[in-house]
Formats: structure tokens, sequence, C-alpha cells
């Protein structure tokens, strides 16, 4: 009784000596207030005690908490939602097999309970194979013929040409940068942008950075890549100043600078489902990173020349190309790589189409299918993309499509002669999951394609009008538009300009039949 007693004089007098007067009223002896009541009012202004007795002396009741008093913990929430999905799916089948519930007999409920179970567990079995990979969704075929009036619609304008787009999972935010160090993220409805806004270079050098190397005095702000995780969370871009840069797409705020390449970093990709970030470089090697951990994981030699595409599928396995005219297959845990080589031609950029399956596109025009198990194209399609000269005087077949684009296992021959700036495939990428892609160049055509059997290879579907270099493209998720970053200069280079392209973000919505 003493000890509690020296407690409360103690307490009263660091008040006093705090320059806090106290008042009867706030003693709970004098109160009618419970101590319920208290502590609910204590969590409502931050957790402020307002007892005589102090922080040390305070000691939270061990019964009578409410579910909102407890925080709910992360395997909870993972529970919480999909609880949620499974709820949603058996919803969705309930609608699909009401059409006959009245006229069934009560003797029948079991039984329609029983199919119903069982079509959750086919539609949950669906898109579990559709997201790994292993089961192609069939959307090319379903893509109706663009009318006359549609076109690329500008949702996002840039000073400069745009370097790289990027979605993220669920179809709903935007990420573009453009060569004068813009990154912006910009809603896909409405186009509403925000700037991300780099930080002081004092900053920068507390979140990891170095002095520039070489010629440079200063970190520069042109970026050429961007990568955003399978979360939303983290951003990740990369550019002339040799450094890896994280962003949280949250708050808009540098969070962590990645040094250790020796030359610009030109590709990012993260691992589908992880925090696992890859990077390429012109140093000719690819980094692994962590991006939850903010730690350098291991590096990656094989290329003879600069890294200029990178990308990567659930799987730890990565893509790339360079200017050696080869692609790289790396399968990371075996430390293993699988050595694809060009015809004749330097590839330009690549992307997966599935595990066993990639695209890429060449400075010759060409694009390229491939497959794991030969070590040459299975499809080649040349003069996939003219030059601008050529195509105003392009003649439409009796199918709509333009008469170039000639698949090399036919008896077609390429209709010009030779490769310019304008018809160098510079970005191709996948609809995840589909059999459908699409491919850009500076001819004024985005070109969509329809990915068959290694037997049949690939084939054309539609071209959709696009003024400018597209520099970088990307489907949604669901397939229901195509986003492309345009710019009147190629990502990597200063080569040709188009001064009548827009330099910004273009967006096709793509009507499904």
């Amino acid at each position: 009784m003493k000890t509690k007693k020296l407690k409360k004089k103690a307490s009263v007098e660091k008040g006093r000596r705090n320059g806090n007067r106290f008042s009867m009223n706030q003693d709970p002896f004098f109160t009618n207030e419970s101590k319920r009541r208290r502590k609910v009012e204590d969590d409502d202004v931050g957790g402020v005690i307002e007892s005589d007795e102090s922080e040390d002396d305070f000691e939270p009741e061990p019964t009578g908490r409410d579910e909102e008093d407890v925080e709910e913990t992360a395997e909870e929430k993972r529970k919480r939602v999909a609880e949620a999905y499974l709820e949603k799916i058996r919803a969705l089948a309930k609608r699909e097999g009401e059409d006959h519930d009245d006229e069934e007999d009560r003797e029948r409920v079991s039984e329609r309970g029983g199919e119903r179970d069982s079509l959750v567990a086919q539609i949950l079995q669906q898109e579990q194979l559709e997201e790994s990979g292993r089961l192609a969704r069939v959307i090319a075929s379903r893509i109706q013929k663009p009318e006359s009036i549609d076109e690329f619609r500008v949702l996002v304008k840039h000073r400069q040409s745009v370097t790289a787009v990027t979605l993220s999972d669920d179809d709903l935010k935007g990420f573009s940068a453009s060569k004068d160090g813009t990154i912006v993220h910009w809603d896909v409805d409405s186009g509403k942008g925000e700037n991300y806004t780099w930080p002081s270079e004092e900053i920068l050098r507390s979140h990891g950075a170095k002095d520039p190397q070489g010629r440079g005095t200063k970190h520069s702000k042109h970026v050429l890549t961007l990568a955003i995780s399978s979360d939303g969370r983290y951003l990740a871009s990369g550019g002339l100043d040799r450094h890896v840069h994280l962003w949280d797409t949250r708050t808009r705020e540098h969070i962590q600078a990645f040094p250790g390449h020796r030359g610009p970093v030109s590709c990012l990709t993260f691992r589908q489902m992880s925090s696992e970030l890859f990077s390429g470089s012109f140093d000719r090697t690819i980094k692994i990173w962590n991006a939850e951990d903010r730690a350098y994981i291991n590096t990656l030699f094989g290329h003879q020349n600069e890294v200029l595409t990178i990308d990567s599928l659930r799987k730890e396995r990565v893509l790339t190309v360079g200017r050696d005219r080869t692609m790289h297959l790396w399968k990371v845990p075996e430390e293993s790589q699988l050595i694809f080589r060009a015809p004749a031609s330097s590839l330009e950029c690549c992307c997966f189409i599935n595990n066993d399956e990639f695209l890429s596109g060449s400075d010759d025009g060409s694009i390229e299918l491939w497959s794991i198990m030969r070590k040459k194209p299975v499809h080649i399609v040349k003069n996939a993309h003219t030059s601008v000269t050529l195509s105003s005087s392009l003649k439409q077949t009796d199918n709509g499509l333009p008469s170039n684009g000639c698949i090399e296992n036919g008896t077609c021959k390429p209709d010009n002669n030779g490769p310019s700036a304008y018809s160098w495939v510079s970005s191709v990428t996948a609809c995840r999951g589909s059999d459908l892609a699409a491919s850009g160049a500076g001819n004024g055509l985005v070109r969509l394609w329809a990915i068959e059997s290694e037997l049949k290879g690939i084939r054309p579907l539609f071209d959709i009008p696009l003024v400018g270099f597209v520099n970088s493209l990307a489907f949604a998720k669901s397939g229901q538009f195509l986003v492309a970053g345009v710019g009147q200069e190629q990502r990597l280079g200063r080569w040709a300009r188009l001064q009548a392209a827009r330099n910004g973000v273009a967006v096709y919505p793509l009507k499904l039949s």
C-alpha cells in the first residue's frame, strides 16, 4: 500500500514538474466512468493514458476485449480474402444454375449442391492453370475487327519520348516514364496522373546511391525502364545513372537506390508473385535484388554485349536479349542458361508467351517465335513492320490485312529492300496466359498477332494506326485494352525522329465477342 501511494505521489510530482496541474477529476476513484469506456476513448485519441498512473504502471486488462480491439494478422487477412473470393465464385456458380431451381424437388437439393461445389472447383482449377501459364486463354479469336473510327486515344502526355509503360495487376493503375526523367502514376479510366518527385542528392546518398562514375557529375534523371511488383506496392526504375531506384506506389516516395551496375540500366522486371527484381544493363550483366529486404542477391554473366530487354514469369527463370544477337533463358536456381541465336539480325526486344515459348523482335523488322526445345526460331515473320515511306502505298487484301508480313516458312519474299530505323521492331508483348500478342515499331502501326501451335506459328490479326516510335507495349491482364508508350525518338537512341508524333501514353480498347 505504501508503495502504491509513493508511486502516485511521484507521478503527481512529475506532473507538477512538467507544468501540469493535478485534478481530482482525473482520478478514477472520483469518476463514475468505467475503465472500459475510458479505454475506448483512450484508443480514439491515440492511446494516451488519462489516469493518475504512469505508463510503466499501466497494465491492460487480460480479458473482456472486443474483436475490434484485436489487430488483424497477415494470415487472418489472407484467410478472409480467400473466403470472400470463394463466396464470390460460389455465387457465380449459383447464378448459372438458378434457371431450373423452381422445377426441382427438395430431394435434388443436396445433389444440386454437390454439382455446384464441383463447378466451383472447376472454375478455381481453371483460373489457377491460367495464372500459372499452363492453360492459355483463347482471346485472339474473340477480338472484333477494328472499325475505321477505332484508334488509339492519348491518355497521358509527356514532354519527351516515352521510354517505358507498365500496368498494375488489377488493371486500374498505370506508370510511364520518359527521357526527361518524369515518372507519372496515372489512372487507367480517367487518365489523371501524378508525378513522382525525385529526392535531393543528399537523400539519394542516404538511400544507397553512390557518386556517378565516368564523365557524369550528378545523377541523371533519364529513365529507360520501369517495372511494378505483382502486389502493386513497389515500382522500380532504371536509367542512365546506373542505379536501380525503388519507389513506394502508395506514397510515391523514393525508398531505395541500388548501386552496382557499371553501365546504364536498360531493363527491369519483377518475378510474378514475389519481390524478386531482375535488372539488365549495358555492362552485359543481369543482377538480382530483393525489394522487400532492400538487398542484393546475385549477378548473372553470359552476354557479350549490351543487355536490352528482360522478362520473367512466376518460375525462377529470366529471358533476356542483347546486342550480341543472342537470347538467354536463365535458370536461376540451377545457375545455368540456354542460349538462342538469331539467324542474321540483332534482337531488340523479347517477352514470354508461357514457360516454354517466347517472342522476339529484331532490328531488321522480323518477329520470331521460339520454343524451349529448339535453339533456332520455330517461325519467323519477316518484314513485320514496313517503313513509313512504304506504309502509305500498302494495299489491303481480301481479309482486311496489309500485304506485308511474310512468313519465312512460306513462299513469300519481303516487300522492302532493306531495314530502316522506322521498321525496327522496338517492342513486343503478350497478353499474360493467352494466345494474343502485339508488336510496335516506327512505321505508324501497332500489329496484333494470334499465337497458334508450333506447326502453324503466328498469324497477323489487325493493324491499329499509331504515329510515332512505339517504345513500350503492355496488355491489360483481362485482355480488354492495350497501352502503348509513344515518342518522337527511339527508346535507346536518336537514330531517327518523327515530328508528327505526340509524346505520351496511348490506350486502345479491345472489343471481345
